[in-house]
């Protein structure tokens, strides 16, 4: 369900040519070999598979956790304020100049942004901290997908990831939020759309929507019973059938409500922001209609354990609408062409696959499966009343206009600004050795960005133009 962030690259950057201190002269050379680091972890992150690239973001989170208490000291340095208990005495040589290459701008299909040159050292502090969030959304992303493996979870198994995932996610928004306080002294915007004050808001809030929205994700049986049905390995339909036990059905949609009010504040803040990458903008819109679309169907759940089976099919064709699809009845079902019927087993078969490779499944932010979930209950609760209830179905959109506001359930948490240790600034009062500074071992990426520029899209391997920048690994 959560977006496939792609964590972007950055330059080599020697902090010892920017700042100078005379109490602590080892900082800038210690901070310049955390950056190091981080530099050459990111890079070859991105050229492992899309699919095994789960198991080595602890990899980049340890590399990235060790180095932003360094941004910190420096920055504690030009601020004048202590770090560990002690005032450091940094002093400004010339502007930093680093670049990072932009993941969240829109660009030409086949090619990937182009690195954006930044300056100073707060644009070097967010782009690390906006990337720091996006591996904790990654992580969480990580943690949800092992929900939809052959080997369907125990209920335990299941708990478990959830309550990851959640704490990831809380993670990512506070880290998020931080950054939007941050930002609010500033005069102008920076270059890179990535850390800019809509993006960064849209991203708090999506986060938040996405905790809040798997919070019923572990008591929600429905979609455990579609994958259930769907799994081809699975042989317990032979001897028993699904088990739905009933649930909080009230309470959940007012969650899923809350849920749905974030997302439409990141597609507000979103649509303040220029030039978004257009698979980012539509994830936030189809997770919005997903959250609304799950809420009316757990409307619908607990009107049908009130013997108001009318009402559930009403409030089920009322969710279809809200997810974008048609909101048809039985009848009009059976009259569908059968292109439409193939168009869309199609598309759920290609979210199916992605799944099963690990690559960029739940880009619809979970809108399919929903659908699923919602054509079952449907089938089922119009042939119920076909034959037994009988009940006149009403409005569905009568209905929808008298839903509730939602229900926070979360207390975001603020990011803790994480310090050096003691002995690590006692360490850095030493005077630095000059062969002693790492900036990293991977080539640069700027000589490549340069020939992508001049390369035509889909530029044929082997030919002048085969470093075209959708090929570029670095």
């Amino acid at each position: 369900m959560p977006f496939p962030f792609v964590l972007p690259t950055t330059s080599s950057v020697s902090f010892t040519d920017s700042f100078s201190s005379s109490t602590h002269p080892s900082l800038p050379n210690c901070a310049t070999t955390a950056r190091g680091v981080v530099r050459d972890v990111l890079k070859r992150y991105k050229r492992i598979p899309p699919s095994s690239q789960a198991s080595s973001l602890s990899t980049v989170l340890s590399a990235l956790q060790d180095y932003i208490p360094y941004l910190f000291a420096l920055d504690a340095g030009l601020s004048g304020t202590s770090c560990a208990g002690e005032e450091i005495d940094l002093v400004l040589v010339k502007e930093l100049e680093v670049e990072w290459r932009s993941t969240l701008s829109a660009t030409v299909p086949g090619r990937e942004p182009a690195r954006v040159k930044l300056s100073s050292l707060e644009s070097e502090m967010f782009f690390t901290l906006s990337t720091l969030a996006s591996v904790y959304s990654l992580q969480a992303r990580a943690q949800l997908h092992t929900l939809y493996s052959a080997t369907l979870p125990t209920r335990d198994q299941r708990a478990t990831a959830i309550a990851a995932a959640m704490k990831h996610f809380l993670d990512a928004n506070a880290v998020y939020t931080f950054l939007v306080n941050r930002s609010q002294q500033w005069h102008a915007q920076p270059a890179a759309i990535d850390i800019t004050s809509p993006v960064l808001g849209a991203l708090a809030e999506l986060t938040l929507a996405e905790a809040t929205l798997i919070t019923v994700l572990k008591d929600d049986p429905y979609p455990a019973a579609v994958v259930e049905d769907r799994n081809k390995n699975s042989k317990d339909w032979m001897f028993k059938s699904v088990e739905i036990p009933k649930v909080r059905a009230h309470l959940f949609a007012r969650l899923c409500l809350s849920s749905a009010e974030h997302a439409a504040k990141a597609q507000a803040m979103l649509g303040r922001a220029s030039k978004v990458d257009e698979s980012f903008a539509r994830y936030v819109d189809d997770f919005r209609r997903t959250a609304k679309g799950k809420a009316c169907r757990f409307f619908g759940v607990d009107a049908e354990l009130a013997a108001k089976t009318g009402e559930g099919i009403a409030w089920l064709r009322g969710a279809r609408k809200e997810l974008g699809f048609s909101a048809i009845d039985a009848d009009e079902e059976r009259k569908a062409s059968g292109f439409s019927k193939l168009k869309k087993e199609w598309a759920e078969k290609r979210e199916d696959r992605k799944v099963e490779k690990g690559g960029a499944w739940g880009t619809d932010a979970g809108k399919f499966e929903e659908g699923r979930v919602v054509d079952m209950l449907l089938k089922k609760w119009e042939k119920m009343n076909d034959t037994m209830s009988i009940q006149v179905v009403p409005s569905s959109s009568q209905l929808l206009s008298t839903m509730p506001s939602g229900r926070e359930y979360h207390t975001p948490k603020p990011y803790i600004i994480p310090t050096l240790e003691e002995d690590a600034i006692i360490r850095m009062r030493a005077p630095p050795d000059p062969g002693d500074a790492f900036e990293g071992e991977e080539d640069d990426s700027a000589d490549e960005d340069e020939r992508a520029a001049a390369a035509p899209v889909g530029a044929f391997p082997g030919t002048k133009a085969e470093y075209s920048a959708g090929s570029s690994y670095y």
